[in-house]
């Protein structure tokens, strides 16, 4: 976080303690932190803060963390890291099928969460050369990585950060398979947990906003036991 803007998060926890002491964790690691216990209030902040991480539990009052999330999404592409007691898979789908990033299962250590948050702020954007920026067009779909815009059949798709930025890894290399641990290397970074699932959950939504049948995929193609590669579009 050195020499850059000072990040700013929000914790969404209604349990004072524990958020609290999320807050102390991030401001010492360099990051500004506001923290807030009830769901209704958490869109207000996130909307007029304009934070770059939200801290999200999924048990809130006033409106759940998977409402709250959606709601966020309608008007922001910060970070979503969602935090449940839960740790049935149901839950974990629910929260990345309305565009959290990642997931956090009570209990767990603040420390831990800090470094996650560090990893996912410092994701590679910006290493691409001049051929890698120009338009891409597979049929309906074009891709401008530049202008981080996505358009079908010239209608604007809205995609959060890490949608988009696995379709800009896919995208780039079109004539090649990509497996999940090359998408989880090129998107979160070498230093992120890897995790299989969480890729294949984000393809999913990915897929859903393009418009794209799983059953048979026009742009984004399953290559069986090993990943994903581009589809002609056609």
């Amino acid at each position: 976080m050195s020499g850059g803007p000072t990040a700013r998060v929000v914790v969404v926890d209604d349990e004072p303690v524990l958020a609290g002491m999320v807050k102390n964790y991030l401001e010492r690691a360099g990051m500004e932190t506001r923290t807030c216990g009830d769901g209704l209030q958490a869109v207000e902040l996130v909307r007029e803060w304009r934070p770059d991480v939200v801290v999200l539990d999924l048990g809130l009052p006033g409106l759940d963390g998977v409402e709250v999330c959606r709601q966020v999404r309608t008007f922001s592409d910060c970070y979503v890291v969602m935090l449940t007691a839960r740790a049935d898979e149901v839950d974990t789908l629910v929260g990345l099928s309305v565009g959290a990033d990642d997931y956090v299962t009570k209990p767990f250590s603040p420390r831990e969460l800090v470094a996650r948050i560090q990893v996912m702020l410092r994701r590679p954007r910006a290493a691409r050369d001049q051929a890698m920026l120009s338009e891409r067009r597979f049929g309906d779909l074009l891709v401008r990585p530049e202008a981080r815009e996505v358009l079908v059949a010239d209608v604007p798709v809205e995609l959060t950060r890490t949608e988009f930025d696995l379709l800009d890894a896919i995208s780039a290399n079109p004539g090649r398979v990509l497996s999940r641990r090359q998408l989880t290397d090129e998107v979160w970074g070498k230093d992120w947990r890897r995790d299989d699932h969480l890729v294949d959950v984000h393809i999913a939504h990915l897929r859903k906003k393009l418009g794209d049948d799983p059953s048979a995929p026009r742009f984004v193609v399953t290559v069986r036991g090993v990943g994903y590669r581009m589809g002609s579009g056609r």
